[in-house]
């Protein structure tokens, strides 16, 4: 796959996999070490730099908490 190809992946986690890839988020981010999660057959490695946003959305009756961490590819 070329590295510059967009690509979007989107995968539910059961709570307690949620829970543990968080908690390991957490750690690397409070250690500034790169975070590294698979993802749909997919390695993705966060690196220390990559900055945090939370997303909020509330339509109708139906709300949305997003966290996304944003870098750029070097």
């Amino acid at each position: 796959m070329e590295n510059n190809a967009e690509l979007e992946i989107e995968k539910s986690y059961s709570k307690q996999d949620a829970i543990a890839a968080l908690r390991r988020l957490a750690d690397a981010l409070e250690q500034s070490t790169t975070f590294e999660i698979f993802l749909e057959g997919v390695r993705v490695f966060v690196p220390p730099e990559a900055t945090v946003e939370f997303e909020y959305e509330r339509v109708a009756d139906q709300q949305e908490l997003e966290i996304e961490l944003k870098w750029t590819h070097s």
